[in-house]
């Protein structure tokens, strides 16, 4: 359990800073549209490698591995179901390998893409397989905690969480995906969310999500309902906008995103953040905040 010491005593301490995106980052370096990422970890490893290093230059205090879509049932869509084992390993090695021993790395996970019963037809016990299997090559790797994000179901959120413990010791943390008006894709609210702290989290939260303010009323609503909770916050760079290139880009430039993440710290965030659309500038400019807020403690792990 040294790893799970070490995360709680770094977050009794001060303010930790995640890194960004990872998905926006591959595809600027050439990853194509429909290629799952976790193939980088053993193809192009040192593409990866440079997006952990910039986000580390930039003040991230903890790396997530590129593992987001690496369960069974993500990759076997793909062709790489018998690769689960070497792309989540990897995945967190790598990012470790730029870590060192002084900053954090967290395994990373997400939904498996395939509704639960009775929406759906995968199994409770189905996906808490999956999970379970993704964490156990996930831990391999030497990770310090299990970050299960863009959550929408309670549900399988409950099965990931269950997973993860049924095949490591490793802390866990849970976020979820919030659209306009407070709800998950799926319905649910900050309330029923917060049901999962008693699965034995280590932090719980909110990322990626429709923007800024609507995941910050989403953050101190969580604050409100778990007073003790341990609160991450991981919110896109604004809304997604095509551009005139035809791309796709986020409306909020770095230095708002820093300003604004006061408020996250302000709602009692310990864990702060950037998902999709962010960059190492958005990194550096909310390590700036973070570095700043009086209760910090420094952001150095």
């Amino acid at each position: 359990m040294a790893e799970q010491s070490r995360l709680a005593r770094l977050l009794s301490q001060r303010i930790l800073v995640a890194d960004g995106a990872m998905g926006t980052m591959l595809q600027d370096a050439g990853l194509e549209p429909g290629t799952p990422p976790e193939v980088w970890n053993r193809d192009r490893p040192e593409a990866v490698r440079a997006v952990h290093a910039a986000y580390l230059r930039a003040g991230a205090d903890l790396l997530v591995a590129n593992t987001f879509t690496a369960t069974r049932l993500q990759l076997e869509r793909h062709g790489l179901a018998d690769k689960v084992a070497e792309l989540n390993r990897l995945g967190v090695e790598l990012a470790r390998m730029e870590a060192g021993p002084e900053r954090l790395v967290f395994g990373d996970m997400t939904s498996t893409g395939a509704l639960l019963e009775p929406f759906g037809t995968l199994s409770f016990a189905e996906a808490r397989d999956a999970y379970a299997e993704q964490a156990e090559a996930l831990a391999a790797g030497g990770p310090d905690a299990i970050l299960i994000e863009t959550m929408m179901d309670v549900n399988e959120g409950r099965a990931a969480i269950q997973g993860v413990h049924d095949a490591t010791d490793l802390p866990v943390i849970c976020t979820f995906s919030f659209q306009k008006g407070g709800r998950t894709v799926m319905g649910a609210g900050p309330a029923e969310v917060a049901q999962l702290w008693q699965e034995g989290l280590a932090a719980i939260g909110a990322n990626c999500g429709h923007n800024l303010q609507d995941t910050l009323a989403v953050v101190e609503e969580l604050r409100r309902l778990l007073p003790e909770a341990t609160l991450m916050a991981k919110p896109n760079a604004g809304v997604p906008v095509l551009g005139e290139d035809g791309r796709t880009h986020f409306d909020v430039d770095p230095e708002p995103m820093g300003a604004f993440s006061v408020r996250f710290l302000d709602a009692g965030a310990r864990i702060i953040g950037a998902c999709c659309g962010s960059t190492p500038d958005h990194i550096a400019a909310i390590a700036r905040a973070a570095r700043a807020y009086p209760s910090s403690g420094g952001t150095n792990v």
